[in-house]
């Protein structure tokens, strides 16, 4: 009986152990969703921009220059 409980206590301490590893990685996970969900919306925004026609906001060295 005493077997039976050191093995049930050790799996608890491992499957412990294996939630708080997934836990930090769903973490980090959510966090580079948002830094991507960011960057989704910016680069759609810079597309609304192109297709309406305001390049104003179209940065200079973007463009070639003139001996190309």
């Amino acid at each position: 009986m005493e077997n039976l409980i050191k093995k049930l206590e050790e799996q608890i301490a491992f499957l412990q152990h294996e939630i708080s590893q997934m836990s930090d990685e769903l973490y980090s996970q959510q966090k580079e969703v948002t830094v991507l969900k960011k960057q989704i919306s910016n680069f759609e925004k810079r597309i609304n921009e192109l297709e309406s026609g305001n390049e104003t906001s179209i940065i200079i060295e973007d463009k070639k220059p003139p001996h190309y």
